[in-house]
């Protein structure tokens, strides 16, 4: 069935001595004949397709010929026929390829980033989070009794401060300034008979012209005209000063509520009545809690400064929004608490923060920093250098042999893109930056030397 010599010139030009040939043919025929036996009692899908495939193809030819009888047999032991040469060609192919001399070569060491850390001076911040609070809010309220005349606002207008608001119905209080202001002239006239008629009695008595009762009793009813006057002229300033209650006005620079009650309405009848509200955002409070641990930090650092509790409030405050990069708003601090809250364990704190553009708005949830001190030589590497697991952060570093090492660390604040290393390196480290899948502790690498790119100073 198979051609031995023509297999063994086959093995030799491969490059096989006689008697590696001689084994592999010995294993050549082992190995056809399970393969001719298993596809013979097994009917394995290999011989299922060939001999489907051969059957289509005698089909084809001889479409056009008379149809003859088939031996089973004969068609059987074609097929095993051509299936052993296919295995024949296999084994030839695997013989072949089993003669070649392999040799391993380890690949080169992967490339990765390196960088020495940035060494430079950093501003320690404590960092808290606040909420912003108005300066000043007033509610308005009618202090006079009347009916709604006029509202002399659109609602959420900002207002300068003596902006007309709100009238109530001026006309009755009117004309009580008027009678208050008439009985004051009156009280005016006796006044001026009184005096009068009292330098006059005083001549008589001088004159011995009347008695002294007289002169007593002038001097009683010019005293009484005095009195009535200054009376008078109180009323005259009642009438004057409920008056002006009928026009509520703007207390202060700031943008008003909605109005509370309609035109028309009775307001003041038994007690004041809310009319609107009245915000100033210009300046804006942030208020903030301060930890113990860093109110004692804060305190040492003062005294050993020499700061008093007036230089505390020229200390700037960093304020950001939770939607902003950085902090963008600038303040100063205004207000510290003389103690400590023992149920939360923290100092209230208050800046104020200018707020020209009305960004702050009362009742924001805000992040704020403050400085405390300078840290001179500190070590940054970029924050995407860093990795985490159950120990703690990490940083790989590479070793005079190039071989990669994990380094444990302590980290600080983030300063733009870089993290402050508090405690692990050193700076002559060389730290990868790049290519961290490629790097394996305790795995050789080549190692690329690149700079790091310190933030500019206006980055937050």
């Amino acid at each position: 069935m198979f051609k031995p010599k023509l297999l063994i010139e086959t093995i030799k030009l491969s490059g096989c001595s006689d008697k590696d040939c001689v084994n592999r043919i010995g294993r050549f025929r082992f190995e056809a004949r399970q393969a001719l036996s298993g596809f013979a009692a097994n009917g394995l899908l290999l011989f299922r397709m060939m001999g489907g495939l051969l059957l289509r193809r005698k089909k084809w030819g001889t479409a056009m010929k008379p149809a003859r009888l088939s031996n089973p047999a004969r068609s059987d032991r074609r097929h095993r026929l051509r299936i052993g040469r296919a295995a024949t060609a296999a084994l030839v192919v695997a013989l072949l390829a089993g003669c070649e001399q392999n040799t391993f070569v380890p690949p080169p060491p992967p490339k990765v980033d390196v960088a020495a850390p940035v060494q430079r001076t950093i501003t320690r911040y404590l960092e808290a989070t606040g909420n912003t609070a108005p300066i000043k809010t007033v509610d308005l309220v009618a202090r006079v009794q009347g009916f709604l005349q006029s509202i002399d606002y659109q609602d959420g207008d900002f207002v300068k401060e003596g902006a007309p608001l709100f009238t109530i119905e001026p006309e009755t209080y009117k004309l009580k300034l008027d009678q208050a202001q008439a009985a004051e002239a009156g009280a005016q006239a006796s006044v001026k008979q009184a005096e009068a008629d009292f330098k006059r009695q005083t001549d008589l008595v001088a004159r011995q012209a009347v008695s002294q009762a007289t002169l007593d009793t002038s001097t009683s009813n010019r005293d009484n005209a005095q009195a009535n006057l200054q009376q008078a002229q109180v009323n005259t300033r009642i009438a004057e000063v409920n008056y002006n209650y009928t026009k509520v006005t703007a207390p202060f620079d700031g943008i008003v509520s909605a109005h509370l009650v309609s035109v028309g309405e009775l307001v003041g009848a038994a007690s004041p009545t809310q009319l609107a509200t009245i915000v100033s955002l210009d300046p804006i409070y942030v208020n903030f809690n301060v930890n113990e641990q860093d109110v004692l930090r804060i305190r040492a650092e003062a005294a050993r400064k020499g700061l008093t509790a007036a230089d505390l409030k020229l200390v700037p405050i960093e304020v950001g929004l939770q939607t902003e990069t950085g902090y963008p708003h600038q303040g100063k601090l205004d207000y510290a608490a003389p103690s400590i809250n023992q149920s939360t364990g923290t100092l209230a704190v208050r800046g104020v923060v200018p707020n020209p553009n009305r960004v702050l708005l009362p009742g924001y949830f805000v992040r704020v920093r403050v400085p405390v001190d300078q840290q001179p030589n500190a070590l940054l590497v970029p924050d995407t250098a860093l990795g985490s697991d159950q120990s703690g952060r990490y940083v790989l570093v590479v070793t005079g042999e190039n071989v990669i090492e994990q380094r444990k660390v302590d980290t600080g604040p983030l300063e733009g893109d870089l993290r402050v290393i508090e405690s692990g390196l050193k700076p002559e480290d060389r730290v990868v930056t790049a290519g961290l899948l490629r790097a394996v502790p305790g795995q050789k690498v080549d190692p690329q030397l690149q700079k790091i790119e310190q933030p500019s100073a206006s980055a937050k």
